[in-house]
């Protein structure tokens, strides 16, 4: 039984249709993340997969509960660690750890243990009890997901876990949320719009643009489906058409232009075909501004399947 199954969400808040038929699928004890660029539709999907709103069409099963018919049931067999920390910043690591347990129902000896292991677990067992607000943020996010697995869920949600945090304690979270998979046995849904993050944490992933399911699988099998390097050339001129039929012409494969003067282009072996796509443009009296060349990547199967930048979405250009 999947852990989570997902068919044909729609949801739309007035003019913006946030869900636009969104259909997935995660295995129990897989690591899934929901890749794509801010206002793509994760955070949404993940609302209405921990019962925190309605979609107006479709059906969504978590931990084999309707999340529609069944939200108690959903509520006790989920964690859930949104954006935005829940911690109570004026108490300590334990303190918080043993509030959410009671909320949970737990008690006594139970809870004490729990609250323990977890602060072992995360990695903040030595400031367990230090005042929250002068943790850092990486302690802070630790302290989250430790929230989020009092109860011991089957199913962990975590709402973009590094947002915010610089690029040391990200890659230190990177590591934990991978130990606390196997640790606790747990299927997790991750919401990321970090590129490297679901290259480095997800087993799958399902790529999200514009409220849509633009692509889906291993992010290795998703690379290796782009045949070729990426090479990208700058015009300075805009002769983008000329450019294409030189291109195409030394067995390069355009693919995207991007700003009306850069062009990606497909490439077997690309560092050794590059000095020839330069004679050649050179050559035709096409000048090139810059060119640059790279690996099969995320990005590039964001761009490919859905024709934009990742970086320029996510910054809302």
């Amino acid at each position: 039984m999947d852990a989570i199954a997902v068919d044909g969400l729609r949801k739309r808040y007035g003019e913006v249709q946030a869900l636009d038929g969104v259909s997935f699928a995660v295995g129990e004890g897989e690591v899934f993340a929901l890749l794509g660029p801010n206002g793509a539709g994760k955070s949404t999907t993940v609302r209405v997969l921990v019962t925190l709103t309605h979609a107006d069409e479709g059906t969504a099963a978590v931990a084999g509960h309707d999340v529609r018919r069944e939200q108690n049931a959903v509520r006790r067999a989920i964690g859930y660690v949104p954006q935005d920390s829940g911690v109570d910043q004026y108490g300590t690591g334990r303190e918080n750890l043993m509030l959410q347990g009671r909320v949970q129902g737990m008690s006594g000896r139970d809870l004490r243990s729990r609250a323990d292991h977890l602060l072992d677990l995360v990695g903040i067992s030595d400031a367990a009890d230090r005042i929250v607000k002068n943790y850092s943020g990486g302690m802070r996010r630790r302290l989250d997901i430790a929230l989020g697995l009092v109860h011991r869920p089957r199913v962990l949600f975590l709402d973009e876990p590094t947002t915010g945090l610089d690029p040391e304690a990200r890659v230190a979270m990177w590591a934990e949320v991978s130990r606390l998979a196997v640790a606790e046995s747990l299927t997790i849904l991750l919401t990321t719009h970090y590129l490297e993050e679901a290259d480095q944490l997800a087993g799958r992933l399902a790529i999200v643009s514009r409220g849509k399911i633009v692509v889906e699988g291993t992010p290795a099998d998703l690379k290796a489906g782009l045949r070729g390097d990426a090479v990208h050339i700058e015009l300075t001129n805009g002769a983008l058409d000329e450019a294409q039929r030189v291109l195409v012409g030394v067995g390069a494969k355009p693919e995207q232009v991007i700003d009306g003067r850069t062009i990606v282009s497909r490439v077997e072996n690309g560092g050794r075909a590059l000095p020839g796509i330069i004679s050649a443009l050179d050559g035709a009296g096409i000048p090139v501004a810059s060119v640059s060349l790279s690996r099969p990547s995320l990005d590039d199967v964001y761009l490919h399947f859905t024709g934009r930048e990742f970086s320029s979405e996510d910054r809302g250009e």
